[in-house]
C-alpha cells in the first residue's frame, strides 16, 4: 500500500458527479490522482443496495470512499463494508453544508462537534486497516476560524486520523445554499498553511477555488496535498498532465482523443450490460474545451446521448466532429 504522502493530487467527492462512471474516466486521464466517490450515508450502507452504492472497477485504485454520518457504530460498520469493498481510504464528511446533512446531523454542521467527529474517527479506526482521513471546513456560522479549524485538527488527531483535507472556507449553514456555499465565503488558505506549520506530521491537504495546476503547485510548497473540484470536472483536460507536472513521472500526457477512444471498449461493455451511453458522456463534455470542435462535441454528446438506444455512433459522431475541425478551419 503506497504511503498516504503519495497522494498529493486528489480529485473532490461531488455528489451528482463523482459517481463510477466519472471515476473510470478521470482514471484514463491520470494514473496517480486519488479519486473520491460522492458523499454515502451510514444508512444508505446499513440498509440500501450495497452493490448499486459501493460497486467500482479495480481501474479505479486508488479511490476512497466518502461517508457521511455521525453516529460512531454506523460509521465503524460502514467503513468496514468500503474497506472490505477493496477501497483505499475511508473519508469522513465534516464539510457538506446542504440542508438533508444538516437535518441527519453530519456534514458541516460537525465543525460544532469536534470530540464527536473524534470518537467518530477513532471508531472508524478501530474498525479498518485502511486509512481514515476527515475532510473539513475552516468554520461554520460564527465560529472563528483559527479556533474551530484548530479544535477540529486536535481532536481528529488525537483519534488517530491519517489525514485531513480542509475546504479553506466557512460554511454558513443559515443564510446561504449550498451553491452559494462553494463561491461566497472568503477563501483562506493562509490558515490551512499555518495549521500545517502547527501539525507538520499530519498530511494535511487543501481544497476550495483551485483552478489550475500551477495553482496547485504553489499550495504544495506548503500543504502536502491539493484536492481539485468543480475545475478538474469541468476542464478533465487539466487531468492529462497531472502524473507529469505533479509527481514528475516520465510520461507523456493524456491525449484526449486518444482517452476517448481508451474509452470506448468500457462504454460499449456497460451498454452490452444494460447500461446507458450517458452515464459515462455526461462527465466527458468538458475533455476539449478550450480546443477546435469542442462546442460540437458538446452538442452531439448532450443532444445524443439522452436519446432511446443511443449507442456508440454518437460518440464517434463527436469525436469527428474535433478531430476534423482543425482540417475545416484550415480551408476556410
Amino acid at each position: 500500500m503506497p504511503q498516504y504522502q503519495d497522494h498529493k493530487f486528489a480529485i473532490a467527492p461531488m455528489m451528482d458527479w463523482t459517481d463510477r462512471y466519472c471515476r473510470s474516466f478521470h482514471r484514463h486521464l491520470s494514473s496517480r490522482a486519488l479519486l473520491y466517490t460522492e458523499m454515502v450515508t451510514t444508512g444508505a450502507i446499513i440498509h440500501g443496495d450495497r452493490e448499486k452504492l459501493l460497486g467500482f472497477s479495480d481501474a479505479e485504485h486508488p479511490v476512497a470512499l466518502q461517508l457521511g454520518g455521525s453516529e460512531p457504530k454506523d460509521l465503524a460498520v460502514s467503513a468496514r463494508v468500503g474497506a472490505d469493498y477493496g477501497y483505499d481510504e475511508i473519508n469522513l464528511n465534516v464539510g457538506c453544508p446542504s440542508d438533508r446533512v444538516q437535518s441527519g446531523r453530519f456534514g458541516a454542521c460537525l465543525m460544532a462537534e469536534p470530540q464527536l467527529v473524534a470518537d467518530c474517527v477513532a471508531a472508524m479506526k478501530a474498525a479498518v486497516d485502511v486509512p481514515v482521513t476527515v475532510k473539513c471546513r475552516i468554520g461554520v456560522d460564527d465560529q472563528e476560524p483559527e479556533e474551530a479549524l484548530n479544535a477540529m485538527a486536535d481532536a481528529v488527531v488525537a483519534a488517530g486520523v491519517d489525514a485531513l483535507w480542509v475546504h479553506a472556507r466557512k460554511a454558513w449553514l443559515k443564510g446561504l445554499s449550498p451553491k452559494e456555499n462553494r463561491d461566497i465565503p472568503p477563501l483562506d488558505y493562509p490558515l490551512v498553511y499555518r495549521l500545517k506549520e502547527r501539525l507538520p506530521d499530519l498530511f494535511i491537504g487543501i481544497n476550495g477555488g483551485i483552478g489550475t495546476l500551477d495553482e496547485a503547485e504553489t499550495h504544495l510548497e506548503h500543504v502536502d496535498g491539493v484536492m481539485m473540484g468543480r475545475a478538474a470536472y469541468q476542464s478533465p483536460w487539466l487531468l492529462g498532465v497531472v502524473d507529469r507536472r505533479l509527481y514528475g513521472e516520465a510520461v507523456e500526457d493524456a491525449d484526449p482523443v486518444a482517452v476517448v477512444e481508451a474509452m470506448i471498449p468500457v462504454i460499449e461493455a456497460h451498454i452490452a450490460a444494460g447500461g446507458r451511453l450517458r452515464h459515462y458522456v455526461r462527465h466527458m463534455l468538458g475533455l476539449f474545451h478550450g480546443r477546435p470542435g469542442a462546442r460540437a462535441w458538446r452538442r452531439i454528446l448532450t443532444v445524443g446521448s439522452v436519446e432511446e438506444g443511443a449507442g456508440l455512433e454518437v460518440l464517434r459522431d463527436a469525436l469527428a466532429a474535433v478531430t476534423q475541425a482543425p482540417m475545416r478551419e484550415a480551408a476556410e
